[in-house]
């Protein structure tokens, strides 16, 4: 009584493609495989990356390369920034 049996999957299965049609649901199931192929290569791109980028930001840079600039100060970075106020109702 508590499961279901293949008599109440198959009239799910009638009750959603009459809801939805056959070609909503062909398009779901290309774009949820697309999903899944881009989420793997990704996984693989990050794994296959981590190892290069951590190598690339150790390495010294080479001649005629300026050195990275250090982030503006606290006070210069104050000086920019622009207050906001809200105008109070009268």
């Amino acid at each position: 009584m508590g499961s279901f049996s293949i008599w109440h999957w198959l009239i799910v299965l009638v009750i959603i493609l009459l809801v939805f049609g056959t070609k909503k649901l062909r398009n779901l199931g290309s774009d949820l495989g697309g999903a899944v192929k881009g989420f793997k290569d990704g996984i693989k791109e990050g794994a296959g990356s981590g190892t290069a980028e951590t190598s690339a930001t150790s390495a010294t840079p080479a001649v005629g390369q300026s050195p990275v600039h250090a982030a503006p100060s606290a006070q210069q970075s104050a000086a920019k920034t622009i207050d906001v106020d809200v105008k109070e109702r009268h």
